[in-house]
């Protein structure tokens, strides 16, 4: 693939955001050939460079593979924003900039005095994501937080678990990876309007209010029925059997569900069980939804005797959905997702060998790839305010004593 004929070649991004969401938007900028300097402090770094799992379980602000999946494709500088000089600098950055990204609580930015209406005053043109967790508005705009406390305050936690036990918050920071994509969908359209009108402008992304998107329907329920869902476990309403079935192996489950009364017939022949269709305790769904207790009995009865894979085949061959659970062996070994070129293996100064995910979209003429592992911290400094920002020798090393570059 021709490097020099990527989608955003020549796209200029500096990236002040930390954690999930933001890196993420500026990550797969870089994917499609942008140039991302990731801004952090050297004595207050990104916090996901100290999130599990490290490299040999040897904990090191360099060795974590979390902050590795959401910063390749990235030049990565330090930078002491709590020095006027650095701030300063950061001004330099953004006048060289295309594209600004940012995450941190409302008016964080305007408190560095690296707000809108001052990056303005040194790129007019500038186009600033900011992606707040509340939005810049409402009594909650101020609000500190994480993902992983805003997906239950969006709703998710409400709807995972079983109906006799308390709410199970998603894994991870769910909303993390629902804001990225309403980010980059503006960021296309503001680059578009800037190519017509030669304008910038300022694009709020509220993360609360990208994940209420994917409740809309129980938003709805709740205004025109006063109605709360159930939460369910792994079934669904109205439809069985459906729910995770224990296999052969130790951890090893399937997902299975029989949506009509066509696929419960073809489960029951894969199964070698034809004749538990015409049983009267599941010949019909409202049946089967009374009696779901003793059938989900007598279907984990048979999956256990199988490999998840096995019962997965057979029954997505028969026509009945079927998944099975994946671990991270499992998706490292897939043989789909390597058919597909979905990894990329990089090689990392500090970590190795590493692993890379390809974007989940592809351009038939432009695909796009990670092309840099993640930066180890302040791994550019040298480039980026040389050759980006002209700085002298001299000038490097003032700064380097004053600790602008802590």
């Amino acid at each position: 693939m021709d490097k020099g004929k990527q989608a955003l070649q020549g796209l200029k991004v500096a990236d002040f955001s930390w954690f999930i969401s933001g890196p993420l938007v500026a990550k797969f900028l870089g994917d499609c050939g942008a140039q991302v300097v990731h801004i952090e402090s050297g004595t207050k770094p990104d916090n996901m460079r100290s999130t599990l799992p490290m490299k040999n379980n040897v904990p090191g602000v360099n060795r974590s593979a979390a902050f590795a999946r959401y910063n390749s494709s990235k030049l990565g500088i330090s930078l002491n924003l709590g020095n006027p000089k650095g701030v300063e600098i950061a001004k330099r950055l953004v006048a060289w900039a295309d594209v600004v990204v940012e995450n941190f609580s409302s008016g964080t930015m305007e408190r560095l005095g690296l707000g809108y209406e001052e990056l303005k005053k040194v790129n007019p043109n500038i186009i600033v994501v900011s992606m707040p967790m509340f939005g810049h508005s409402g009594p909650l705009a101020k609000h500190p937080g994480l993902g992983s406390q805003l997906a239950d305050l969006t709703g998710f936690g409400n709807l995972t678990g079983w109906p006799d036990r308390p709410p199970v918050s998603p894994p991870g920071a769910y909303t993390d990876f629902i804001s990225p994509y309403y980010s980059i969908a503006a960021l296309m359209a503001a680059l578009d309007y800037r190519h017509r009108t030669g304008k910038g402008q300022y694009i709020e992304v509220s993360q609360y209010e990208a994940g209420a998107q994917f409740v809309a329907p129980l938003v709805m329920d709740w205004f025109v029925h006063g109605r709360e869902p159930p939460r369910t476990g792994n079934r669904c309403p109205g439809v069985a059997p459906h729910g995770v079935y224990r296999c052969l192996g130790e951890e090893r489950w399937c997902a299975i569900a029989a949506f009509t009364e066509e696929e419960w017939r073809s489960l029951c022949c894969a199964m070698g069980m034809a004749d538990l269709a015409c049983d009267p305790r599941f010949v019909t769904v409202i049946a089967r939804l009374h009696n779901r207790e003793e059938l989900d009995k007598l279907i984990e009865k048979w999956t256990m005797e199988h490999p998840a894979e096995e019962v997965m085949t057979l029954l997505q061959k028969a026509g009945v959905a079927a998944g099975m659970v994946c671990n991270g062996r499992d998706q490292n070994e897939g043989l789909h997702l390597n058919a597909r070129g979905f990894y990329r293996d990089l090689e990392h100064s500090e970590i190795g060998r590493h692993r890379y995910l390809m974007p989940p979209f592809r351009l038939s003429k432009t695909p796009g790839e990670p092309s840099l592992p993640a930066p180890c911290l302040g791994q550019h400094n040298e480039y980026v305010y040389r050759e980006i920002l002209g700085m002298s020798d001299e000038e490097l090393v003032r700064l380097i004593n004053e600790s602008v570059f802590d």
